[in-house]
């Protein structure tokens, strides 16, 4: 089953390398394939590098999509971290 959700970046400098590495870390604890979209740009949530190209700055809506058993658990693991500002303020 695909489930998505969407929530906004707040934190000030938005989905940087910290951010990124943190989604990334957090993202392996599921067997859920998960993703995450800003406008156009789709990337996997286990690529930091990837993370970092779409370039998500505070303000910008994420659809966060994810596929498998736990899908669910890991929406609401990936929303509780972006709404936390990724622990950085």
């Amino acid at each position: 089953m695909k489930l998505t959700r969407q929530v906004t970046v707040k934190n000030k400098l938005g989905l940087h390398a910290r951010p990124a590495t943190k989604l990334v870390e957090l993202a392996q604890q599921f067997s859920a394939e998960l993703s995450i979209m800003d406008g156009d740009k789709v990337a996997s949530a286990a690529s930091v590098l990837g993370l970092m190209v779409l370039a998500s700055a505070q303000g910008s809506t994420l659809t966060l999509i994810a596929e498998g058993d736990d899908a669910e658990a890991a929406l609401d693991a990936v929303q509780a971290l972006v709404e936390a500002n990724f622990d950085e303020e």
